[in-house]
């Protein structure tokens, strides 16, 4: 049965429900992308008929189930402002699009980018547009992307725009039609590239005997684009840097696009830094140095990939309760040290306001007719266009949009009619009206079948040399509704012939060579040491479960065990505090609830929380470490049996350990250095955790019992049996675990690492508070002696329990030690009322 096949007889007939796809009425006729009028394939399709009509609901199932596991891989995730991460939806069927159709869509496109970047260009330097009245003034002023503060007559930048994306509809009888331009951060050429990648695997036999225009080639013009950027500004960077350099700036990890700016970051070999990370010094942008605000910066960042939206950019001159921008920003972009990608002021080109003077515009700046029109939309500061707007919103005409020319689009004229058309009369150039269009439909495989669902397609466009070059392919977008979460769609541009170049471009010749170091902010080497603390934090809990479980299942062999067991469990409560009554209920929650703090599900739900803040400076090996322990998650909760609580603990801590593996392969630079640092800290403060076990003294035969669980559950009980022949003394297990350099288990062992990855940070210097409590923590190893921390009054070895607040104490400090020094940035930016502020501008501006 082929499911393409089916989809063809059911669209073909005029009985198909349409009722239940978004953007437009019923009744509307809408072009289909796979099935013609007759009920035939499309030209695109019909090259791919053979493999395309045998794909059965039986390979539909595999591929998704393929996708599904591929996207959790690389962990792949769309963040939602109510509901959080969430994987990635991406459809088996790709959207094909023949060469034949591409090639008028490919030239609206580079036309498309070069009037935004001379209508860009205009509206911030000699205003042209304005003056003569081709757009209204109104139009662009009373937008809060047009930025004031950065519009003279003397701008000089010509090609403010390097990127766009276009978001593409079509018209009933199959004409494309831009929707809305996406200039101010385009996001989403990292998720086309994700998708291809995935669909490429699947599919392999289908995308082969496509041979659409691969990507690579595309992502390395950005590459080649950026490090011409970068040689440009080069002349312009301080006498005495040698490494001029381009960051990616996020809003974080919690923005809705973090996967597709980390994607970019990582891919074009670039730092993606948070507004934090940056500082303004003599109207140039700086990177904060470790030890910021102690060291002066010295690495000047010359070109920023900015995905953070402009009025959040500048808490000085633009929004002042921003905390994402850097403060300075704007005035650094006036003076031409710094240039942001896109220009600061681009989402002004967002307006839907400008798109009916776009025409006119496109003939006055490049003196052309304008080829890729736009969805038909009436600016309501224009009389007749508002006469037309309210007459058909007071008819309620159902293929009408009314929105503001600066929020979303989402359609006003659903709500009270009259209320609307208020707010209209009260303020007309604040509002737009669109014509709704029927957009286009595509296959989607649900599970049961293909349905037929809306489309929109975004496009992207780079300027590459002295041209703009549209990207042959894109990301495409349906939706059950317009609330309900994306599904993506690759897009396949296929060739004209066989053996034409990928994306029409020759092969990009080599970038330029010379080894760089780059740095790495405060915040993203916070971020890498508690990564290794709570990937340590969880590997110890892990092991701590499964020696309990374990003597659980002994329990039957006698009372020791069942002791030790019960000393477990309280060594767990210590960590996370206490838990169900069941010791398998009790275990399920430290597994699986993330709520509870120092569990370790807690523990791996902020490792997630730390990577995801420096996704760009790792391996795409990360993240297949969460995507096996949701399965495991998965898997526990499934079932109740309480083998599998042991069992998932088990392949939850093989998919830790696999971390230490990725992490083993890192560059030997300061992040690594700093992983190490906190994964050894955290060693240490457990170790001192787990001995409390042994600070009661019981009878001889339990002991026993409780120390070989406390050396199995430090992974040295195959250690221990090697050195001393099966005896199990009290002062040899102390003496393992304190005082034995070779043993990487050893409060010894971790303080060395930790002196050596310490000495490794640029702010120490070998004297600092964090080296002075190494040194301290080590002279207190060194001068135990375990054999008198055996001494007991009644049943208390009140020595050890000591030695172990004492040891426990310190190694707090030193964690807050290294913070201090290494990681904390200064005070948080104020407002613009601030006194201090305003004094650092005027001093930057002098």
């Amino acid at each position: 049965m082929s499911v393409l096949r089916d989809y063809a007889a059911a669209v073909s007939q005029p009985t198909l429900p349409l009722s239940s796809l978004p953007h437009g009425p019923a009744d509307l006729s809408r072009y289909d992308e796979v099935v013609d009028a007759d009920g035939g394939l499309r030209p695109a399709w019909q090259s791919l008929a053979g493999l395309a009509l045998a794909l059965t609901p039986s390979e539909l199932a595999r591929v998704e189930g393929e996708i599904t596991r591929f996207l959790a891989d690389d962990g792949v995730t769309y963040v939602r402002p109510d509901s959080g991460a969430q994987p990635w939806q991406l459809d088996p069927v790709p959207l094909v699009v023949d060469a034949a159709s591409w090639a008028p869509l490919e030239t609206g496109l580079a036309q498309r980018a070069e009037l935004l970047n001379a209508v860009l260009a205009d509206l911030y330097g000699p205003q042209t547009l304005l003056s003569s009245g081709i757009v209204p003034a109104a139009a662009v002023r009373g937008h809060s992307g047009f930025l004031r503060p950065l519009a003279r007559a003397t701008a000089a930048d010509r090609h403010p725009l390097l990127l766009s994306g276009t978001d593409l509809g079509r018209d009933a009888d199959g004409e494309w039609r831009v929707l809305a331009d996406r200039v101010q951060a385009p996001s989403g050429l990292g998720f086309a590239m994700e998708n291809r990648r995935v669909i490429s695997q699947v599919l392999p036999d289908l995308y082969q005997q496509s041979d659409p225009h691969r990507m690579e080639p595309y992502f390395s013009a950005l590459h080649a684009t950026f490090s011409a950027l970068h040689a440009t500004l080069a002349a312009s960077a301080p006498e005495g840097v040698a490494e001029p350099r381009v960051v990616v700036l996020t809003p974080g990890p919690h923005s809705e696009t973090a996967f597709d700016q980390a994607f970019l970051a990582r891919g074009l070999g670039l730092s993606l830094v948070q507004g934090s990370d940056l500082v303004v010094r003599g109207g140039r942008v700086w990177m904060k140095p470790t030890g910021w605000p102690r060291r002066e910066p010295t690495e000047q960042v010359d070109v920023i990939l900015r995905r953070v939206d402009a009025e959040w950019c500048d808490p000085l001159e633009l929004r002042s309760d921003s905390r994402l921008g850097v403060a300075g920003l704007t005035e650094a972009v006036r003076r031409g040290t710094v240039r942001l990608v896109n220009g600061l002021g681009a989402g002004v080109l967002e307006n839907p306001a400008l798109l009916p003077y776009l025409p006119a515009a496109c003939e006055a700046l490049l003196g052309e007719q304008l080829r890729l029109p736009a969805v038909p939309t009436w600016w309501c500061g224009d009389d007749e266009a508002r006469t037309t707007v309210l007459e058909r919103l007071r008819a309620q005409d159902p293929t009408l949009l009314v929105r503001t020319i600066d929020g979303s689009r989402r359609d006003l004229a659903g709500r009270d009619t009259a209320a609307v058309a208020a707010r209209i009369e009260a303020a007309p150039h604040r509002y737009v009206g669109q014509e709704l269009l029927p957009l286009s439909q595509a296959p989607v495989w649900t599970g049961e079948g293909a349905r037929a669902r809306a489309l929109i397609f975004r496009a992207f466009t780079l300027r590459h040399g002295s041209a703009y070059r549209p990207l042959l392919g894109g990301l495409a977008t349906v939706r059950e509704s317009p609330d309900a979460a994306p599904t993506t769609k690759d897009v396949w541009v296929l060739k004209a012939a066989e053996g034409d170049a990928d994306q029409g471009l020759v092969e990009i010749g080599p970038l330029p060579g010379g080894r760089s170091a780059p740095s790495i902010a405060p915040r993203a080497l916070d971020d890498m040491f508690w990564s290794g603390r709570y990937a340590e934090r969880a590997e110890d809990l892990l092991r701590l479960v499964l020696t309990a479980q374990q003597q659980l299942d002994l329990a039957g062999a006698g009372r020791a065990s069942h002791t030790s067991a019960r000393v477990l469990r309280e060594s767990i409560h210590r960590l996370a505090g206490p838990g169900p009554d069941a010791a398998d209920a009790d275990f399920r929650s430290l597994l699986l609830d993330p709520a509870r703090v120092g569990s370790a599900a807690h523990a791996l739900s902020r490792l997630r929380e730390a990577l995801d803040g420096v996704r760009d400076q790792l391996s795409g090996d990360t993240w297949r470490v969460f995507a096996g322990i949701d399965r495991a998650s998965r898997a526990l909760r499934a079932s109740s049996h309480a083998h599998r609580t042991a069992e998932s603990a088990g392949r939850m801590l093989t998919v830790v350990l696999s971390l230490q593996g990725v992490t083993a392969n890192m560059m030997r630079d300061t992040g690594w250095h700093f992983i190490e640092a906190g994964r050894f800290l955290e060693r240490a403060l457990q170790v001192c955790h787990v001995l409390r076990v042994v600070v009661d003294r019981r009878d001889a035969r339990t002991e026993r019992a409780v120390l070989e669980a406390l050396l199995t559950a430090s992974e040295s009980i195959v250690t221990h049996r090697r050195r001393f022949r099966g005896s199990v003394r009290l002062g040899d297990v102390l003496d393992l675990l304190l005082r034995d350099p070779d043993n990487p288990r050893s409060l010894a062992f971790c303080l060395a690492e930790l002196r050596t990855h310490l000495a490794a940070a640029p702010a120490s210097t070998g004297s600092t508070r964090p080296e002075r409590l190494v040194d301290d923590l080590e002279n207190l190893t060194e001068a135990i002696d375990t054999d008198a921390l055996g001494d007991a009054v009644d049943g208390i070895r009140s020595p050890l329990s000591a030695l172990l607040d004492d040891l426990t104490a310190q190694l707090e400090q030193l964690g807050d030690a290294i913070d201090e020094l290494h990681f904390e940035s200064g005070p948080p930016p104020v407002a613009l009322s601030s006194l201090a502020l305003i004094e650092e501008l005027m001093e930057a501006r002098a």
